[in-house]
């Protein structure tokens, strides 16, 4: 492995929220969840201050709203997070053509094959320890500079070790991982702090009497693969010892996205495996949309309680990143396999990716909204349907958070809309202080919805 802690790993601080606070000078220093905001809608981001009352990514909204009822519950804007991505991105190419991009908010970056690639292979380890924490201070400045918004850096000899020092790192900072000392930081961790260990894995561990990456260590290459089998055991060894030689692959283009999960006590109950597979599905969705991407073939996978392994798949007429498209179709894929004798995994995967459109989010969050006004869920707000001749237009629908302008008072966002009334605050990223509420009618001619403004004013030119 390196000498130099020459890799670093980037992670954007709360990224959706942080935009949304950015982008909403009323919302700053205050909690703020993004996620679906229907009766079944799951927190994507919390804020900083929103995850000081126990919200977390993942969490039911329902929940997420008992737990802090007072804050700002807003949709997702793709638009708004992929053109901030993109600032990320570039400005992380300008320090190395080898960049890893894991989602739209989080990259690896490889600075030996970059510009002070050569300054590096000639430095000694200490001065280039030095010279990379400047260079991941300039990083995280130039990414202030340009959105506003706050990342933090993990940097250390592999992918491993930089991913284990972002974390640290967490929120707004940077941590630096000497080469050599990887085993002895690692030690005292959990043995969920490793990658590619997940419940099911931790709980075999923990049967075993291995609850720290040190007891990992000590239990030996041998035990680990009569634990865990050969490759896996294998993996799971040398990351206790700090050992990753994985190079930091650039524009990694994934093939799939899945999430499985394997049950403690097998699953009899076909009821049951069709809402773990809803689960899944949904789990699938929010990777999809964290990678800005969506599928075209839904795959379903089976473990029986045979260890036998089964996969069926099916391919929809065009890419979809709607949750319940993908559910309703791992079902059906689901009652094509014998499940009488129990289940032990169930996995959930999309294939033929494709770019994500934010055209999808809105018409997806309009079938939820729909979904729940014909019974299927309680919403917080009520939705006025259009009364009248049935050859009348429909009402428009407005979502929390989403950009409006209008004729008279300019741009601002949604703060809620409800029984005929959409309530719209006037401000911009580049307002000094809150704007101001004003209330319209649903179908006001001079409320028009419109594009996300960036984070920071275009440059004046001359």
């Amino acid at each position: 492995m390196r000498s130099v802690p020459s890799i670093i790993h980037l992670d954007m601080d709360a990224f959706f929220a942080a935009v949304e606070q950015a982008s909403k000078p009323s919302l700053r220093g205050k909690p703020v969840i993004v996620g679906g905001l229907g009766g079944r809608g799951v927190v994507s981001t919390a804020s900083y201050e929103a995850r000081k009352f126990g919200v977390h990514s993942a969490m039911p909204m329902a929940q997420a709203r008992r737990l802090c009822p007072n804050a700002a519950f807003l949709t997702g804007r793709f638009e708004a997070y992929r053109a901030n991505s993109e600032i990320v991105m570039s400005l992380l190419r300008e320090r190395s053509p080898l960049v890893e991009p894991l989602s739209l908010d989080e990259a690896f970056v490889d600075l030996e094959a970059g510009p002070y690639g050569p300054a590096l292979a000639a430095a000694t380890p200490a001065e280039g320890a030095q010279l990379v924490l400047a260079l991941a201070e300039d990083l995280r400045a130039d990414i202030v500079e340009r959105t506003g918004l706050t990342a933090s850096v993990g940097a250390a000899a592999s992918k491993l070790m930089a991913k284990i020092a972002s974390e640290q790192a967490k929120p707004d900072g940077l941590v630096l991982i000497e080469p050599g000392s990887e085993k002895s930081v690692l030690a005292p961790m959990p043995v969920r702090a490793l990658p590619g260990i997940g419940p099911a894995t931790e709980q075999a561990l923990r049967r075993a009497g291995l609850t720290s990456v040190a007891d990992l260590a000590e239990a030996g290459f041998e035990d680990l693969v009569g634990l865990l089998g050969k490759a896996h055991g294998a993996g799971v060894f040398q990351m206790a010892l700090g050992w990753d030689e994985r190079p930091v692959v650039p524009d990694r283009d994934a093939k799939s996205v899945s999430v499985e999960d394997t049950f403690e006590v097998d699953l009899a109950d076909r009821d049951r495996i069709l809402r773990e597979i809803d689960h899944l599905a949904a789990r699938c969705v929010r990777r999809l949309r964290a990678a800005g991407r969506s599928g075209r073939t839904v795959v379903l996978k089976v473990r029986r309680f045979d260890f036998s392994t089964l996969t069926r798949s099916e391919t929809l007429g065009g890419p979809t990143d709607e949750p319940e498209v993908i559910a309703a179709t791992a079902r059906r894929l689901a009652m094509q396999v014998d499940t009488t004798g129990g289940v032990r995994l169930l996995g959930v995967g999309v294939t033929q990716l494709a770019d994500y459109t934010q055209e999808d989010l809105f018409a997806q969050l309009e079938r939820e909204e729909k979904g729940e006004a014909d019974g299927e869920g309680e919403g917080e707000e009520e939705i006025e349907e259009a009364e009248g001749d049935p050859g009348e237009p429909a009402v428009r629908r407005w979502w929390p958070g989403q950009d409006v302008t209008h004729r008279e008072f300019g741009p601002g966002w949604v703060q809620g809309s409800g029984v005929g009334r959409v309530t719209v605050r006037f401000e911009t990223p580049y307002s000094e202080r809150p704007g101001r509420v004003r209330t319209f009618a649903v179908d006001d001619e001079g409320l028009v919805a419109s594009g996300a403004l960036p984070l920071r004013p275009p440059a004046v030119e001359g």
